[in-house]
This record gives structure tokens, sequence and C-alpha cells, in this order.
């Protein structure tokens, strides 16, 4: 049967289907030792030899589910043309083609989940599903009630973003020291997941971020792993992050706590 590059990749846990058109595009996947640009390309996973970076994709593997405790310095994805560090170095006993589960910026650390499950890699990271995340930032400064109010309710980031954000769940833990070199930690929740968004929440109420944590994704936290370690999910956390995004949000109703 002939079926679509992108399903095939997503099938087998090689990529999310959106994140298989962009492995088209770069010209990193092949079929019978042909590279193949075309989005709308077919193969027959029965008959033909299907590669990603010059490895063979094969169905029916049982996918892998990892949390890592990402430290800062590290670029969440599988490969850099920078030459900077991955997150798949901190990974040297991991077999399996497993990317990122969303970004968590160079700069910041903390919960990171990687899979070879494209379909839950794709539920967790749209919007619509509803899958909370939680960070800790510590930002400059002490912001006052109204601007922390702005942050809940959603504002404009600038540059290509023309909608505001969602409502956000903002809770003050600590603040600390005066004057210049105080700061305040924030705990903040998030059901959507655009480029630098806390960074840039933060800078557009006057209180840059100095260091972002997340510390939950969904039902997962970091629990006992340290940075710069990993451990493979249990099958309940599996469980738990299947059921808790099988069901998509209503625009609206999506559950965030102040």
């Amino acid at each position: 049967m002939m079926i679509r590059l992108q399903k095939i990749l997503s099938t087998a846990g090689a990529a999310s289907r959106r994140a298989a058109e962009q492995l088209i595009l770069e010209g990193r996947v092949g079929v019978n030792g042909e590279t193949v640009r075309t989005l709308g390309a077919k193969a027959d996973p029965a008959t033909d030899e299907i590669t990603l970076d010059g490895r063979r994709i094969r169905l029916n593997q049982r996918p892998r589910y990892i949390l890592l405790n990402k430290p800062r310095g590290y670029v969440t994805t599988r490969r850099d043309p920078e030459g900077r560090r991955t997150v798949m170095d901190l990974l040297t006993r991991v077999r399996e083609y497993v990317y990122p589960v969303g970004r968590l910026d160079y700069d910041s650390d903390g919960l990171l989940l990687l899979t070879s499950d494209g379909e839950l890699a794709a539920r967790l990271t749209h919007p619509r599903h509803g899958v909370a995340r939680v960070y800790e930032a510590i930002v400059a400064g002490d912001p006052e009630d109204s601007a922390l109010e702005m942050l809940r309710r959603g504002l404009y980031l600038g540059g290509d973003d023309r909608r505001p954000t969602a409502p956000a769940g903002v809770k003050r833990a600590t603040t600390i020291g005066k004057g210049r070199q105080q700061t305040t930690k924030l705990v903040i929740t998030l059901n959507e997941g655009r480029n630098r968004q806390i960074r840039r929440m933060c800078a557009q109420i006057g209180h840059p971020v100095r260091q972002l944590t997340r510390v939950r994704m969904g039902p997962i936290t970091l629990r006992d792993v340290r940075p710069g370690e990993w451990r493979d999910l249990t099958a309940a956390e599996i469980e738990q992050l299947q059921k808790g995004s099988m069901t998509p949000q209503r625009e609206g109703n999506t559950k965030i706590t102040k």
C-alpha cells in the first residue's frame, strides 16, 4: 500500500507529521536510496527501504518515552548547524530515534520529554489539547499586581504574533533583595508554546527573565532527576500522558489556576 511519507515517519515514531514535513524538505528522507524532497511523495513501507539521516526506518517498534532534566547551554534539537551541544548529547545510551517534544530554550533548563511516539508528541504540543506546562521564572524587580494580571489575561508579544497570548496562570512565589538587585520568582502555567513565550511576556511588562525552569508538563514532574540526567517514563506516567492529551479543549474552556 502506498502511503504518504509523513504518515510513515509518524507511525514509525521518527517524528510528528508536521516535523516529518520539515525533514523531507531538508532532504533528510530517502526512499530506496534516492533523496525525496516532495511533501506529497508516497512509499510502500512493506517493500520500500525508507531512511532518515541514512538510518532505515522500521515500523512496529515499541515507542520510547524519556524524561530529561535539561541543563542550560543545550539546544533542544537533534542536530545544530552551529555546532552547539544538543540534548541528544545527554542521551548517549539511547539507540532509538527519539526527538524532543516541543521547545526548551538554550538558556532555559528543566523538564523535557523526548519520544519516538509521533502521534503523542503532536497531541502534547498542539494548543487545542490544553496540556499545561508549568515554569518557575526568576524575573528582575518586583512586578506590580496589575502587571501580573496582564500576564494572566493575555497580551500582545509584537513581531509576527498578531494574536494575544492565551490566558495564563501566574503566581508570585518569593521576592528577594532590594533595589536593582531585587528579583521575584513567578510560577507560570501555559497551555500554549510560542517561541520564547515567557521571556517575551515578562519583557513586555518590564521585568525580564533572569532564569527560567520548566518543572511540569501535564502530569509529569522532574521528581528526583538531576540536571543532565534522564530516565524512562513509567507505564503509569505514559498512560497519564495518553489520557490527558486525548480530549481537545474547547476555546475558552481551558482551566488555568491563578
